[in-house]
């Protein structure tokens, strides 16, 4: 008799086991009487069932429902309207982003470049501004120089004090022309014995000169000037030839 008791609280654990999987089970069974009139002292047992988050799930279900199979669980989702709309708009706003960002650049490398090329050429308006004017000047320039070449040494020496101040004054003036041109950077180009240089020297004639190197200067008609590095008028020379 006492072993059909027994099992049938067994079969009670089961079925309790069965129905409620996420509960904690606690048996307790105190002194049993058995038939006989023997007393039994039956130990406090604890039975502990932890589910997983399986059980947990098929608990939630409703009655009848079939659990999905391994290949329904990895199959994603389809996406909905409104989040496809949403992922061609980010996909439009990062390439307008990436258009927006080259164009940026570009402008920001134009601007420099722009700067750049202004500040080349307020430079070059500072130092080459006068250009037209020197231009001009060195004619005048030309004139003083070619005045005091005409006058012979021989009419100095004769005595009249006219003509001596005279010639005295233009090379003073020519001396202070001179010295005015170098403190704005105007030099003259006199390339007399010099190889001849076509950036600098403009050829008017060949000449035949023995004592000089072929190809060099050997005749100036007309002295040059530059202004800093450019040339602003080029010197008139003739070129002594190679011998035939």
């Amino acid at each position: 008799m006492a072993a059909s008791i027994n099992r049938g609280s067994m079969i009670f654990v089961q079925k309790a086991l069965k129905y409620f999987p996420l509960r904690q089970i606690s048996i307790l069974t105190s002194e049993k009487t058995s038939l006989c009139g023997s007393r039994h002292r039956v130990h406090h047992r604890n039975v502990f069932w932890h589910s997983s988050s399986a059980s947990a799930a098929m608990k939630d279900q409703p009655a009848g429902a079939e659990k999905p199979s391994e290949g329904e669980e990895n199959v994603k989702p389809e996406a909905s309207p409104r989040e496809t709309e949403l992922l061609q708009e980010n996909e439009k706003l990062a390439e307008n982003f990436a258009t927006m960002n080259d164009k940026y650049k570009r402008s920001l490398a134009d601007n420099e470049n722009i700067r750049t090329r202004m500040r080349k050429e307020i430079a070059d308006a500072k130092q080459y501004g006068i250009q037209g004017f020197v231009k001009d000047l060195v004619e005048v320039a030309d004139v003083l120089g070619r005045a005091t070449d005409s006058v012979p040494k021989s009419a100095l020496d004769e005595g009249n004090p006219h003509l001596k101040s005279l010639f005295e004054g233009l090379l003073m003036t020519n001396a202070q022309l001179l010295s005015v041109f170098k403190r704005h950077g105007v030099a003259q180009i006199n390339p007399i014995g010099e190889k001849f240089n076509p950036n600098l020297h403009e050829a008017l004639f060949e000449q035949v000169d023995d004592s000089k190197e072929a190809g060099t200067v050997g005749t100036v008609t007309q002295v040059g000037y530059s202004l800093h590095d450019r040339v602003v008028r080029p010197a008139k020379v003739g070129v002594v030839k190679a011998k035939s």
